[in-house]
């Protein structure tokens, strides 16, 4: 007997789809994560400078973007790479906010710190290398702030949905979360990008899952193709670095868009984001019919 995704993944229930589960649809600021609109989360890997966030928030604000990111506080593999801003990145952000109306998604690296970014950001994000953390998770889900949890550099399908479990277990419901690539053999691009991992999560989880091409491609050419294929596998939005000048970026230029690559790509996924609204209306009537079929044999 073949075995079901609810089995395989028992230890995380509240995780799963059923017929007693609607799907998650996350509201932030006005809009929503995991409904008929597609969101655009874009802005720089690290906040640089007020004129670097400004720029970028006015730009992919009038491109179509729904949330700037950023990192104020950065987790970084080198212990001398830029480390962020800290709480100098974090009022950029939130005066970006004052300009644009973009929501404000940037990561909190520490339970000591959640209180601080939950004050600033309207969602907080927690990095790959801190999916496992369940401090921190446990305090980022008590700060009552929506919460955009990355898929670990190494974590499988089960790993990424028991994190998801602890936060839904601390009493916060508004839980997106984000494919990001993992790491593999192949060493050709920064991450290996699961496109099958997106399209199990929407078939067996009921919260919206997002993609982030840039940290999965870690090249700026490969960001358009992967995004594409995010939409396609079902995803719900995008999550990609965009900077004025991607080559003096302070972190990850080489995966960051500049302005002119963002338009570009954003003009060429319009008919993909099309045809995911397509999907999702075709498949909402079918539930509905489903669900009327159901109603005709309770009744009969």
């Amino acid at each position: 007997m073949r075995e079901s995704w609810q089995e395989r993944f028992a230890e995380t229930p509240d995780v799963l789809l059923d017929a007693r589960r609607q799907r998650t649809i996350v509201p932030v600021l006005g809009f929503a994560v995991g409904g008929d609109e597609f969101v655009t989360m874009a802005g720089p890997c690290s906040v640089e400078t007020e004129s670097q966030i400004m720029a970028t928030a006015k730009h992919v604000r009038r491109m179509g973007a729904r949330v700037l990111r950023g990192g104020a506080f950065k987790p970084r593999s080198s212990p001398y790479a830029f480390q962020g801003l800290g709480l100098e990145g974090l009022k950029l952000l939130a005066a970006a906010r004052e300009q644009t109306g973009l929501a404000i998604v940037t990561e909190v690296m520490s339970e000591c710190d959640v209180p601080l970014v939950a004050e600033y950001a309207d969602i907080l994000q927690i990095g790959s290398r801190s999916m496992e953390n369940y401090t921190l998770l446990e305090a980022a889900a008590r700060s009552g702030r929506p919460i955009l949890l990355k898929r670990g550099m190494m974590a499988t399908i089960a790993d990424f949905l028991r994190s998801a479990q602890v936060i839904l277990d601390n009493g916060n419901p508004n839980l997106i979360l984000c494919e990001r690539g993992i790491r593999t053999f192949e060493t050709a691009m920064r991450n290996t990008f699961d496109a099958a991992g997106i399209a199990l999560l929407k078939q067996i989880a009921h919260l919206p899952v997002i993609a982030d091409p840039s940290h999965a491609a870690g090249h700026h050419d490969l960001v358009p193709a992967l995004a594409r294929i995010g939409i396609a596998a079902g995803a719900d939005g995008l999550l990609v670095e965009v900077h004025p000048n991607p080559d003096k970026a302070w972190s990850d230029g080489e995966q960051s868009l500049d302005f002119a690559e963002f338009d570009a790509m954003m003009a060429a996924l319009e008919p993909w984001i099309a045809l995911r609204g397509m999907t999702l209306h075709e498949e909402m009537l079918g539930q509905r019919e489903l669900a009327g079929l159901r109603t005709l044999e309770a009744v009969g």
